[in-house]
């Protein structure tokens, strides 16, 4: 936490205050309730999860967890609470429209027809859609799913991409629509289905995180673009600006390398070249 706490004095000294008369939105009801609610994934390591204390943690934790912070430097208010509010594939977004939820912090792709629904900060990572399987079953890719079952979490982008990418593959491979991460991991391993497909970066974190004795592997082939942002209400222009600033003071001055060493340094010693190039065009001056 040291680390974060250093992170949160830099991202102060070039904020702006916000003057009380000027609020609304959702910055408004964080002053009024004295409370922010944080959205999060309960299974998507390393972005979103819990850990062995049963607390959320993760790289998108670790940023809105910054973002919070400022929100009560910007509110004059360090003893605003915090909630976190555990979140579904499926009821994210309406979390965010009912205001159960005022920012939503895990492995959320950005899209056009979602923001008819919510509004997203700058980017926060760039990956893709991959596979996960027993290195017995030999799935190197798309093609290897022939006449196999692949699991994949409703209700997200990767689902659309996956049945796009098996038609373009011709394949007959069947497709399994399953709760979360942990319950498709969980069909590989009882032999259900023979991968499990989501964004290269949750894969690479059901392997960080399992136990078991089982070998796992990660297929090479991407068949997906997905850039992750964070989420939050629609048209709040104020509570947008305060997130994107502390995400672009996090890229300019290079403290967002070591939040992705703490969660991705034991699996790369060098950030990706598309994710490096991300950080620097989103590192907008003040």
């Amino acid at each position: 936490m040291r680390y974060l706490l250093a992170l949160v004095a830099l991202i102060a000294a070039a904020a702006q205050p916000l003057a009380a008369a000027e609020l609304e939105g959702t910055l408004k009801r964080i002053q009024d309730s004295g409370t922010i609610n944080i959205g999060y994934r309960e299974q998507e390591p390393p972005m979103s999860f819990v850990d062995a204390d049963n607390q959320p943690v993760g790289y998108s934790i670790d940023l809105c967890n910054i973002i919070v912070d400022e929100v009560k430097r910007a509110l004059k208010n360090p003893n605003i609470t915090t909630k976190y509010v555990p979140v579904t594939a499926a009821n994210r977004f309406s979390a965010i429209a009912d205001n159960s939820i005022d920012l939503l912090c895990g492995a959320t792709t950005k899209t056009l027809s979602r923001s008819e629904l919510v509004d997203f900060t700058q980017l926060t990572f760039v990956t893709g859609a991959s596979l996960l399987s027993l290195d017995s079953e030999k799935i190197g890719g798309i093609a290897d799913l022939t006449g196999k079952k692949v699991a994949v979490t409703a209700d997200t982008t990767t689902i659309e991409a996956l049945k796009e990418a098996i038609k373009e593959a011709e394949s007959d491979a069947e497709i399994v629509a399953v709760e979360d991460a942990a319950t498709g991991l969980k069909a590989v391993l009882a032999g259900e289905v023979a991968a499990f497909s989501s964004d290269q970066v949750v894969l690479i974190g059901l392997i960080a995180t399992h136990q078991g004795p089982e070998e796992l592997v990660i297929a090479q082939e991407l068949f997906s673009f997905e850039p992750f942002a964070l989420a939050l209400q629609r048209n709040d222009a104020d509570f947008r600006l305060l997130a994107d600033r502390v995400l672009s003071q996090l890229y300019r001055s290079g403290a967002i390398m070591k939040i992705y060493d703490r969660w991705f340094g034991r699996f790369s010693d060098e950030i990706p070249g598309l994710l490096e190039a991300m950080y620097l065009l989103n590192a907008n001056a003040e």
